[in-house]
Formats: C-alpha cells, sequence, structure tokens
C-alpha cells in the first residue's frame, strides 16, 4: 500500500527591527513535536485551507498577531534514520516590534526576542535553529533572486546519529580469477561462504587496514602505493541493525601466496572466474566483484 506523502505544516520567523528573533517555548511533558524546546510559532493546516492562510490563523489563535507582509521564506523538509522524508514546514518571515509579554498566549509556555547569539545555550528546536542560522546568512548575502524557495534539512526528532562499520576487502586478481576464502564453518560470520580477504578498520586508515589484514590471513605482503580504491557497498542486513560501510581496494601487486594464517576463520584460499563465482558467496561480495567488473563505484544492498 502506497503511503500517504508527508503533511506540510505553516512557521513564522518574526523578527524585530534590531534583528532579534521571536521564540515560543512549547509545553513540556507533552505528546507534541519538539515539547519543551523554543521553536517558532505555528501550525497545522485544517482541512481545505491554503498553507497562506493557515499562518495567518495560526498566529491569531495562538497570539492574537495580525502581521502583515507576510512572506513565504523557506522550507524545512525532516528526516528520519533512513534519510526519507517524514515532513514538511513551510516558514513564513516578517517583521514585528511588539511586546511578547503583552499578547494573550493561548499555546504554549511563552513568547520572547531571543538574540540569535543566544541560540547555541538554548534547547532549540532543530527546524528553528536551521531557519535563524539561514535568515542570519540571507542578511550577509542580500536577498535571493526569486523561486524557488530554499529547502532546509534537519534530522526529525528522535532520529539519532548512527555510526556505520567500516570494513575493508582485497580484490586480487591473477589471470582473470579473484581472490577468495572458505570461512571456517563455525566462523559467527557467514560460514561456510567464500568471501574476500577482509577486516574491520581499527585505529587506522583503510589501506593500512588492508595491509595489515593481508599479512595477518594470507601472509600477502603488499605495499601502500600498490593499491587502489575500486568500489564501496553501503549494507544493511535488516531493518534497526548497524550500518557497514564495505570498502574494497584492488591490489596492482603483492608478494607471497595465499596460505591459511587463521584457520579458526578461514579453511582456504582459491582462485575463481570473476564470471564464474563459487556458491555460496557472501552476496555483497558478488555483487562488488560485478560492480568492478562493470566499471561501478559503489552499490546500496538492503536499504530499500
Amino acid at each position: 500500500m502506497a503511503q500517504p506523502p508527508p503533511r506540510t505544516t505553516v512557521a513564522a520567523l518574526l523578527v524585530h527591527p534590531d534583528g532579534r528573533c521571536l521564540l515560543h517555548l512549547r509545553d513540556a511533558n507533552k505528546s507534541i513535536p519538539s515539547a519543551g524546546r523554543w521553536s517558532l510559532p505555528g501550525g497545522s493546516p485544517e482541512p481545505g485551507e491554503s498553507l497562506d492562510a493557515a499562518i495567518a490563523r495560526e498566529l491569531l489563535e495562538e497570539a492574537d498577531l495580525r502581521i502583515p507582509g507576510l512572506a513565504r521564506f523557506a522550507v524545512v523538509e525532516h528526516t528520519g534514520p533512513d534519510g526519507r522524508l517524514t515532513g514538511r514546514i513551510q516558514v513564513y518571515a516578517g517583521t514585528w516590534s511588539g511586546d511578547p509579554a503583552s499578547v494573550p498566549l493561548t499555546e504554549g509556555i511563552m513568547l520572547r526576542w531571543t538574540d540569535p547569539g543566544q541560540i547555541p545555550w538554548l534547547t532549540m528546536d532543530p527546524m528553528a535553529t536551521v531557519v535563524i542560522a539561514h535568515h542570519r546568512t540571507a542578511l550577509d548575502v542580500g536577498p535571493s533572486s526569486g523561486p524557488p524557495l530554499p529547502v532546509l534539512r534537519v534530522r526529525a526528532p528522535g532520529a539519532r546519529t548512527v555510526a556505520n562499520v567500516v570494513g575493508v576487502h582485497l580484490y586480487a586478481e591473477r589471470d582473470g580469477r579473484v581472490l577468495l576464502g572458505l570461512r571456517h564453518p563455525d566462523s559467527p560470520y557467514a560460514p561456510s561462504h567464500h568471501h574476500f580477504l577482509a577486516g574491520h578498520c581499527e585505529q587506522e586508515s583503510a589501506i593500512a587496514c588492508l595491509v595489515r589484514e593481508a599479512q595477518e590471513e594470507a601472509g600477502l605482503a603488499i605495499a601502500a602505493d600498490d593499491v587502489e580504491f575500486v568500489h564501496a557497498v553501503h549494507v544493511l542486513d535488516a531493518p534497526g541493525t548497524q550500518p557497514r560501510m564495505q570498502l574494497v581496494f584492488r591490489a596492482r601487486a603483492w608478494s607471497g601466496e595465499p596460505r591459511v594464517m587463521e584457520p579458526d576463520k578461514c579453511a582456504g584460499w582459491g582462485w575463481w572466474p570473476a564470471d564464474a563465482l563459487p556458491e555460496p558467496t557472501v552476496a555483497y561480495a558478488r555483487a562488488a566483484i560485478d560492480g568492478i567488473r562493470h566499471g561501478r563505484l559503489y552499490t546500496e544492498m538492503g536499504w530499500a
């Protein structure tokens, strides 16, 4: 079933002639977006209501404010942890010089004029932060030439930064055959599958990791100058799991013959035709080899 399009709400950036911005402290301990944070006044359109009418109504209902000359200023797009769009906010800009303490506020805790320089010290709605920062930039560079409106992107409230594991893999080819290892049947990852010589980056560069792993796993000596990047696979094994960025480097030269150095991890090394890989081969390794053969540098798996 198709998902409904993300809804669009409205907000107003009201600026005092002296440069201060009007912030709205939202109610805490409520199931509302940005609860307990400083934000911009605004809300949601009613059914059939235009965005222009919605912002005028919200300002009137929330604070009895009538702001002539409100103009569309920017669009804020919220994205979730997977990068998908979760909502839009049409932001309007206007000027006002009144006393926030004198307005009959019907929603939230309070309104106050705030110097933009104080923003880093406040608990802010990320939307308001990026809008005010863009407004300050627009003042420095001058007005834009017109539509389209700038689109400002922020991670949706509740989204968190997730560290990606970085894996490094050796692509060694000889006479049209690619070096793959058969993983031990008791390996915690991909037992009895064929796979690249590979390892996780520690406190080191990706190429330093590759040089180290080649020596430790197969007794191969590779010089950093003989390595080139050829492919990356960004893998998500399942929703909610830790993403992995799998980097593949080609070794143009090496010394030594591959031998089993870690028998608890690898049962043997072999050279396989790039167009006839053994079964089973780790899926992202197969995808990387196909990408290398066809001149592609990047593949995504598991994100759709």
